[in-house]
């Protein structure tokens, strides 16, 4: 009789162990089913509406240097076409704003800022050293009626120009998708993508990002339009 009582719970015990395995197989695939679910919703959550209202904010200094110099442009961080002289990062934002449509807007100071190379860069280190917020002389009227907002700028010392930080800080982005663009000379975001994170915590900081360097912005127009279009829904 104790043999088969021993036979009989072996058997119980056998049964139980692969009820517990297929429960806990069952509540993997469920997890990974929620997690797949959860990682298409976040995608499309990052892609631009039909009837989405787009504001396209940038800011950037076009360096004065002779249009003629092609060494000077690249390291100024402008484009010249049809004898017109702009920023990288203004370029850039109105490409983008011939794609696929939204409203321009200039991140401008109250004080402007030295053309001259070797003086901005300095002075942009300055600010940065003292964590200066500069006063913005341009604003966005009726800024709740955007849902997102494409943010532009150059990579100013491996961080944000502190103008952007006085942006950022001027306006409430929660429910918003931000959705940044960097122009640089080879250091890509620097993490500044996390600090708009901190900045804005409460809004939806897009991972399809744009990183240009700026040697490739003024043959760029095929790759920054491309990307523009990734942005949309269908």
């Amino acid at each position: 009789m104790k043999k088969w009582n021993k036979f009989f719970l072996s058997i119980m015990l056998v049964l139980a162990l692969a009820a517990c395995s297929q429960d806990d197989s069952s509540s993997k695939n469920d997890r990974s089913t929620a997690i797949e679910k959860s990682n298409v919703e976040e995608k499309k959550e990052n892609k631009i509406g039909t009837n989405a209202h787009i504001l396209i904010a940038y800011f950037g200094v076009p360096e004065d240097v002779k249009t003629s110099d092609y060494d000077a442009i690249a390291r100024a961080s402008i484009v010249v076409k049809d004898s017109e002289k702009m920023g990288n990062t203004e370029y850039v934002a109105k490409l983008i704003e011939e794609t696929i449509g939204g409203d321009l807007f200039q991140i401008e100071t109250r004080e402007a800022y030295p053309l001259e190379h070797e003086a901005l860069v300095n002075q942009a280190a300055d600010e940065q050293d003292k964590g200066l917020r500069p006063e913005l002389s341009s604003h966005v009227e009726n800024f709740e009626q955007y849902d997102t907002i494409i943010l532009g700028y150059p990579n100013w010392w491996g961080d944000l120009p502190m103008p952007v930080y006085s942006f950022l800080e001027e306006y409430d982005f929660s429910g918003k998708t931000i959705i940044p663009f960097v122009t640089h000379g080879g250091s890509g975001f620097s993490g500044t993508r996390d600090t708009i994170s901190k900045l804005q915590p409460n809004a939806n900081v897009s991972d399809n990002t744009l990183s240009m360097d700026r040697e490739n912005v003024a043959d760029g127009d095929a790759e920054v339009k491309e990307w523009a279009e990734s942005l949309k829904e269908g």
